[in-house]
């Protein structure tokens, strides 16, 4: 029997007893004609105030009881298992770091520096380290290796008067408190009180000094951008620039005469970095958040034991605002869209991606190039962008070469070889981008896109390797919304270009497509049916920024607050619901099946309709309806209940207050540009995680990095969906595999935090199949994945946790996916679990229940209820679950019963101590 139906059970039972006994001890006081009640008035309040409160506690217990045992599930289940898998774990952050750090700036090779070197250490980044972000990204950084400690590591010796100073200046604790949801701090930490007799001091010490700047982000929050109301702020600049207080610091260390100046960039948030143009800034390194160990790693770049080898996730602007998302991200209301939320009053919120497919690199690399030529303005390029996307330096120099290419069997297979050609052994990166011909005025096209990438091993000075990419012809079809409304392969030339970097070509071939492919009737590889318009209704009316016009569509000024129509305001208030109570009902039988016999079987076998034939009604409802954490376990069936955690950056159980190992944040992985080193990052922390106790994560974070500001850019890979794709996909695949199930979040278009709970955000279809859901169909083909977490955001007027269109019709029947949607935390009025169900959602995240009781009225309803419970079972089956189930009672409950039994024994026997006195 569940835990649910003994606390339940137990909470009737000790009803009745109280009642009983409630009924002996009136039976006691009138028999004495009250002289019971009044010569023992502590007597007479205290028995039928315990009896009520003991019946109370009971009832409450059971609407708890999921919660109750999640929260004392927090123990690991094989402590010798985790400790091994928690060493396992900081030694591949420290790994990751090293292959994820980007060297932006060596100039005159002043890194690497000698083993040894005497370091001054400058900026309150140094001991207000961002090592990830806040909210159910954070992980336990109580025992994060700081920098300082990866310096002495690595060797160096840092001056003590520095390491003082900013030790007993670090910001307060609760300000940097990691498990909050409303953001990061955005207030600029940094020390005006940085003398010129401490500069000259430090100088005495050594000629050498690294300079720390950090930024940080968070769940529920958006970075600034304007810093006038925070503390050091300056009005007009955004916090990702370096406010006036931290220039100056700069300032001083440059006037100082040191000879080696380096920076550390301590943010996963794309930066403007113009300062690293300067002479007197010698090297830069960006680190992103390093996790756990990741400082270790940053010491031994810095001596020259590791070379940097990771390679840009984003584009860095010298001007975030030239981006054209720019002035659609942030805060915009629908004014006549006034309603209830909570306690307070809201308005309903938009978001316009007015940019279409306009985002990162695929603006940049496009803004400045001839349409009928193809050539790039590159003075122009240059004044906007500082480091393209894929950008990075290493300690030695590499020689690419396409070796061989070919198109075959629809496959673009080229491969590249690689030789070292400096003085230290390396690995390289190796990026293929394709050009397709594009048509003034047709279909929009990026000037470059990402087709695939790989990474050497590391090679020593004059080793040469061949590193093979691939990827699908039809990879290079574009989206037509407009016309065909389809995917579409137009004839032309297809430059195959493999780059240094998003903008640097090294070595080219030509691909002649002859005729124009259309893919409305015959699906793409990798597709199961034609892909068709979604979206129509969420193109809202946006004039969207096109090549063939660039000045006359790219937005000048940020968007004003509006009015919706009352048709989308009726929407947004009543969705349509309401499920048919027609056709065929679900049936009910006793096959004697458990889930044991389910292990291996395809998701199509008809012995799936036996098993769930067993399943009652109820059993559907809880299973559904009570997905915060963990899965709810049948009996009937020896279903086990399983614990889910967060999240992206490492294990992070709120409720339980579990926490794992801390990873790097997700920028930092998506550096690497290792799709093997990702494996790696699934096995090791779903090692982890079953030492814990738990099979289900809720990770990874497959958001688009569309602006710089978004408050969780932490634990999204990239502005680019391929590298999103290919890096999440090879990690999803190697948790599955390991028997740990991760829920691909946040399923889509949530990409900022503000305004993400019911924000409805309009843009066309092409860009959302090409950027937003393209970085989660790579990881559905091919990571195989089981688990998908909808997103709070609309889709139009459509919540995506019961939208139909897209977790049915694309998710499911065009990719081919097989397994649970779970909504996010599910405690918003809009995220109504009987419209999920009915659209493809299948799993409630909320440890306090919301079941769908509506949808048990009709047939319809009632399919629904079985479909979800057959995904939910289904991803459970395929994990370590089910080799753990165990049909014991908790511990705690044995406990509860215990203590129930004791304390009706004891005020019985209270109440019959009584009786014998009066008499």
């Amino acid at each position: 029997m569940s835990v649910e139906n003994v606390t339940k059970y137990l909470a009737i039972g000790i009803t009745i007893l109280s009642v009983i006994l409630l009924g002996y001890y009136f039976f006691v006081a009138k028999k004495s004609n009250g002289k019971v009640l009044k010569n023992n008035k502590v007597f007479a309040v205290i028995v039928p105030l315990f009896l009520v409160l003991l019946s109370v506690a009971n009832i409450a217990v059971n609407s708890f009881s999921n919660v109750i045992s999640l929260y004392l599930s927090s123990g690991p289940s094989d402590t010798e298992a985790l400790e091994l898998a928690q060493k396992a774990s900081k030694d591949l952050v420290s790994k990751i770091q090293g292959e994820g750090t980007v060297l932006l700036e060596n100039k005159n090779n002043s890194l690497p520096l000698a083993k040894g070197t005497k370091i001054n250490v400058f900026g309150i980044g140094s001991v207000a380290t961002t090592y990830g972000g806040s909210g159910s990204g954070a992980s336990d950084e109580s025992n994060n290796i700081t920098i300082y400690q990866g310096l002495e590591e690595a060797g160096f010796e840092l001056n003590p008067d520095l390491v003082s100073f900013y030790e007993s200046n670090k910001p307060k604790k609760d300000e940097q408190n990691n498990f909050n949801l409303t953001g990061g701090d955005y207030n600029i930490h940094e020390l005006s009180s940085v003398t010129r007799e401490m500069m000259d001091s430090a100088l005495d010490y050594s000629d050498t000094a690294i300079v720390v700047y950090s930024r940080n982000g968070g769940e529920g929050g958006d970075l600034p951008m304007d810093m006038a109301e925070f503390q050091n702020g300056d009005e007009g600049k955004s916090y990702l620039e370096l406010q006036d207080i931290e220039l100056n610091l700069l300032e001083k260390v440059k006037l100082a005469g040191f000879k080696n100046v380096i920076v550390l960039i301590n943010s996963s948030n794309a930066m403007e970095l113009g300062f690293l143009n300067d002479e007197e800034v010698t090297a830069a390194l960006w680190i992103g958040g390093p996790g756990s160990t990741g400082n270790r790693a940053i010491g031994q770049i810095l001596n020259g034991t590791i070379n940097p080898s990771g390679r840009l996730a984003d584009t860095y602007a010298y001007d975030l605002s030239t981006a054209p998302a720019y002035y659609n991200a942030g805060d915009f209301a629908y004014l006549n869209g006034k309603h209830e939320l909570g306690p307070k009053t809201d308005y309903f919120k938009f978001l316009n991606y007015s940019e279409g497919i306009y985002v990162g690199y695929r603006f940049y690399e496009t803004r400045f190039v001839d349409n009928e030529t193809g050539e790039i303005d590159e003075e122009k390029y240059k004044d906007f962008v500082q480091y393209p996307f894929g950008y990075g330096l290493s300690y030695t120099t590499f020689e690419q070469s396409i070796e061989n290419s070919e198109v075959k069997d629809g496959k673009v297979n080229v491969k590249v070889k690689v030789k070292n050609t400096g003085d230290v052994a390396g690995k390289e990166v190796v990026q293929v981008y394709y050009t397709a011909p594009y048509y003034e005025g047709g279909i929009e096209k990026s000037h470059v896109v990402l087709g695939n990438f790989g990474k050497t091993s590391l090679l020593e000075p004059g080793k040469e390797e061949t590193v093979e990419i691939s990827f699908n012809v039809d990879d290079m079809a574009s989206y037509d919304y407009m016309d065909t409304k389809s995917y579409v392969l137009e004839k032309g030339q297809y430059e195959i270009k493999l780059m240094n970097n998003a903008h640097d070509v090294i070595d080219a071939f030509i691909y002649d497509q002859a005729e124009t492919v259309v893919f409305n009737e015959e699906p793409r590889s990798g597709d199961e049916i034609v892909a068709t318009n979604q979206f129509d209704d969420a193109r809202g009316d946006i004039n969207f920024v096109s090549r063939s016009d660039w000045e006359g569509t790219l937005p000048r000024e940020r968007t004003n607050h509006r009015d919706a129509s009352e048709e989308q305001l009726d929407i947004f208030t009543n969705p349509d619901i309401e499920a048919k109570d027609e056709g065929d009902d679900i049936v009910f039988a006793d096959h004697g099946l458990t889930v044991e016999d389910l292990i291996g079987k395809d998701y199509n076998d008809p012995i799936w309709d036996q098993l769930l034939e067993q399943l009652s009604i109820e059993d559907m409802v809880k299973l559904i309806g009570y997905g915060g954490f963990a899965t709810q376990g049948i009996d009937s069936i020896k279903l086990p209940a399983t614990v889910n955690s967060d999240g992206p950056a490492g294990i992070n159980n709120i409720l339980t207050g579990v926490s794992g190992i801390q990873f790097t944040s997700g920028v930092v992985i998506a550096s690497t540009w290792n799709q093997q080193l990702a494996q790696e990052i699934g096995t090791t922390m779903s090692d982890e995680a079953k030492a814990i106790g738990t099979v289900g994560l809720y990770a990874p974070g497959n958001n688009i990095h569309r602006t710089p500001f978004s408050g969780r850019n932490f634990e999204y890979y990239s502005e680019d969906p391929v590298l999103t794709g290919k890096i999440s996909a090879a990690t999803v695949k190697a948790a599955k595999d390991n028997g740990v199930f991760m829920y691909i979040k946040h399923f889509a278009l949530n990409d900022q935090e503000t305004n993400r709970l019911g924000v409805a955000v309009w843009t066309n279809e092409q860009a959302i199949r090409e950027l937003y859901l393209k970085a989660f169909e790579l990881p559905v083909k091919e990571g195989e994945s089981t688990g998908i977490m909808s997103s709070y955001n609309r889709i139009g007027t459509r919540w995506t946790g019961g939208d139909d269109r897209l977790l049915n019709t694309i998710l499911r029947d065009e990719w081919g996916f097989k397994g649970t949607v779970i909504t996010d935390y599910n405690n918003r009025w809009f995220m109504d679990p009987t419209q999920a169900i009915l659209n493809g959602g299948d799993l409630m995240l909320t440890p306090v229940g919301k079941e769908p009781t509506a949808a048990t009225k009709t047939i319809e309803g009632r399919q629904a209820l079985r479909k979800a419970s057959k995904n939910i079972i289904y991803t459970v089956v395929n994990s370590a679950a089910v080799e753990n189930y165990d049909k014991s009672f908790p511990m705690w409950l044995s406990l509860w019963i215990g203590a129930n039994a004791i304390f009706l024994v004891l005020i019985a026997l209270w109440i019959k101590a009584k009786d014998k006195k009066a008499k």
